[in-house]
């Protein structure tokens, strides 16, 4: 069936009026929906400054797309307002494909809110160009050093375990090690959003990282999530805190400075949360493993007293404040 006509008049006055060079955005990607959780999302690497712009496109209750090769960056919203009026991955992928008069050197794959899959690599994709398709999933790549890459990426996230984003880093990972772009790495992407649709597309991303200019931009995308997991685990320390369910928020805590022991904020925050509900003993200590690395976290309690983020207490604030390092002069 010809779905083109569904196309709004708009989109192909875009596609068909030329306008600017594309960017050559030769890459490997891989779209993908957890089964689970319904999550949808896209991770991507290339040879190219701050891909994150333009392969990636998710919408939370619609889907994701990832457009590359000769992009068309169209494909990503477009695509995303067709699959929002109702069509699905491959009827929205089929229709601008079929508007667009330069589609050869396009590549553009798509997932669904239902799971369903579409990918297109065009005849003039530089080589080594190709796509493979699974079960709610598609890897695709271009301009790659062989023709192993794509394969690779499908065996790696099909044999993954974890959540989407651990298992669309591991694709991401395999393409790497299979000789990835014939150019080398520069930047890399995740973007992954929620099942359902809150109608407040902020609160609808799970995980919007970048990595715009880096020698190993997979090692750093890595290092990235593993941080924005340490992050969620002291907000939802936080959220127990609130809810007086202390123990949870400790394990909250506890996790959240495993997966990021360097990262003092986090050990700060956890100090004063703790603090202002009852369990000093545990925030001193805290407290004065912060000040014992980075003294300027010290001067920011009375800052937060005088907003009514800590105890307006002169006793209390001296009492953290004593958790630094004394100098020399003050041991004697």
């Amino acid at each position: 069936m010809d779905w083109s006509h569904f196309v709004p008049l708009m989109i192909l006055a875009t596609l068909a009026g030329g306008g600017p060079p594309s960017p050559l955005v030769h890459t490997y990607s891989i779209v993908a929906r957890d089964s689970a959780t319904g999550e949808m999302g896209v991770a991507v690497q290339s040879h190219y400054f701050s891909v994150g712009p333009v392969v990636p496109w998710a919408e939370a209750g619609v889907g994701a797309i990832a457009t590359q090769s000769l992009v068309l960056v169209d494909y990503g919203p477009n695509g995303l307002d067709l699959m929002r009026q109702g069509l699905t991955a491959r009827q929205a992928l089929d229709s601008l494909v079929r508007a667009d008069p330069h589609n050869e050197g396009r590549q553009v794959a798509m997932v669904d809110a239902r799971g369903g899959i579409a990918a297109y690599t065009g005849p003039k994709c530089i080589p080594a160009a190709g796509h493979h398709t699974g079960a709610q999933y598609s890897v695709q790549a271009n301009l790659m050093e062989n023709d192993r890459v794509w394969p690779a990426m499908a065996e790696a996230y099909e044999k993954a375990e974890g959540d989407l984003a651990e298992r669309m880093l591991q694709a991401l990972e395999a393409a790497e090690k299979a000789g990835g772009d014939i150019r080398g790495r520069q930047s890399a992407a995740i973007l992954i959003v929620k099942a359902r649709s809150s109608g407040k597309p902020w609160a609808d991303r799970v995980m919007d990282l970048r990595v715009e200019d880096h020698p190993d931009p997979l090692k750093e995308l890595r290092r990235l999530v593993k941080l924005r997991r340490a992050y969620e685990f002291e907000d939802r320390g936080d959220t127990f805190i609130a809810e007086k369910k202390p123990e949870e928020a400790m394990k909250a805590y506890e996790e959240a400075m495993r997966l990021a022991p360097e990262n003092q904020e986090l050990r700060f925050w956890a100090a004063v949360s703790m603090y202002t509900n009852g369990r000093e003993a545990e925030a001193l200590k805290l407290f004065r493993s912060v000040f014992a690395r980075e003294k300027r976290w010290v001067e920011l309690i009375p800052r937060l007293a005088g907003v009514g983020l800590f105890p307006d207490d002169p006793k209390k604030i001296d009492e953290v404040r004593r958790q630094r390092p004394r100098s020399r002069l003050e041991r004697d």
